[in-house]
């Protein structure tokens, strides 16, 4: 029994031959669905000991930059 592989891909129209516009919107589209991220990770194999890092430096990068946000400005005179 032969089993096709059924693609869910994104598709992006094509209106008044507008190409530029139509590759932004399925650039953006790739972008927000973390396929392209998730197949630059899966290209090279990552030691455990180097995804932990990796993810616990992502995490603090993310608090710093919620702490700056909420820290309140400095004077300005």
């Amino acid at each position: 029994m032969n089993k096709a592989k059924i693609f869910n891909g994104n598709r992006v129209d094509v209106h008044n031959d507008n190409v530029e516009k139509a590759l932004r919107t399925f650039k953006k589209k790739i972008q927000e669905s973390g396929k392209l991220m998730e197949l630059k990770e899966k290209e090279f194999y990552e030691k455990p000991t180097t995804k932990r890092r990796r993810i616990k430096n992502q995490q603090v990068r993310r608090a710093q930059r919620r702490r700056e946000a909420e820290a309140l400005p400095k004077k300005l005179y």
